[in-house]
């Protein structure tokens, strides 16, 4: 048996190290290069994206408000987009998680976070150029770009064309979110209501705040709507529209005396994401009928 010199031995452990290290570098560029397969979409605009992308193939489970495409209800739901436990999210598995701007609690992604798990944070906004943002935030997290850029180029057409046909109205609009104690909690600037009021050429009806507050008879009477409008609800104990006519500022106002109340579906309209174009389409004709 031949004997190796003090050298060769050297020469030998030095050869066998760098293949090790070789083969370590190769391994962590192919995690590096593996694309998520397992995604949990928190927020229905990005889970709305995510389908339009064609990419829902890779999706194992959605949050609560994540409810169209009708298929998306399939999945595991792991709870509502600001009420989320570790736990939830951690049952299916996942290696990435797309969460919408406001996705929370805190708590809850700061130990998602100690995992090591990505975690990719999808801007919000309520006007076209935030859509635009969220198409290709959520198209770049994917790794399809090049599909990102087509479809905000889609949605971007809807829209402008949505808003061309909408045109200006002098309606006012009066958001309700919900009713709490006899009050009626509406929404102010700075809000996805807000935002697609503007794209569909209506006024919002209340100002001097941002976000969604309780606000006085006094403040509804001063505002005097021409239009209700509301999202559409099924849960037992939501506020009607006949329980928002039947409040005693809102019957006083033109609204309330017209009976002009406008319903949509929720997401649709405050979705900002995919079907931005006919939430405009939809709400413009909708305000029109009911001011007729």
């Amino acid at each position: 048996m031949t004997k190796l010199s003090p050298l060769s031995k050297l020469q030998a452990s030095m050869g066998v190290a760098l293949l090790a290290l070789f083969m370590v570098v190769l391994a962590r560029g192919a995690v590096a290069e593996t694309v998520p397969s397992r995604i949990v979409s928190v927020g229905g605009s990005v889970t709305e994206i995510v389908y339009a992308l064609g990419q829902e193939h890779r999706l194992v489970a959605r949050d609560t408000t994540s409810n169209f495409p009708a298929e998306a209800r399939q999945l595991p739901d792991v709870g509502y987009v600001r009420r989320l436990s570790p736990e939830g999210l951690l049952s299916v598995a996942p290696d990435m998680i797309l969460a919408e701007e406001g996705a929370g609690p805190p708590e809850t992604f700061d130990v998602l976070a100690n995992t090591g798990l990505p975690i990719v944070t999808i801007p919000m906004g309520f006007d076209l150029p935030a859509v635009q943002s969220k198409i290709r935030a959520v198209a770049d997290a994917l790794g399809v770009a090049d599909a990102g850029e087509d479809l905000a180029a889609q949605v971007t057409a809807d829209v402008e064309e949505a808003t061309q046909l909408a045109g200006l109205r002098d309606q006012k609009v009066l958001f309700v979110l919900s009713m709490q104690g006899g009050r009626i909690m509406a929404a102010g600037g700075n809000t996805a209501a807000q935002g697609i009021l503007t794209l569909s050429g209506a006024q919002n009806a209340i100002a001097g705040f941002d976000g969604y507050k309780l606000v006085s008879d006094e403040a509804v009477l001063t505002a005097a709507p021409d239009v209700i409008l509301m999202m559409q609800s099924h849960r037992p104990g939501a506020v009607t529209a006949a329980d928002v006519l039947a409040h005693p500022a809102i019957a006083a106002t033109p609204a309330g005396r017209a009976q002009a109340v406008l319903q949509m579906d929720g997401m649709l309209l405050l979705g900002f994401s995919v079907r931005t174009g006919q939430a405009v389409s939809e709400l413009a004709a909708g305000l029109a009928a009911a001011g007729s």
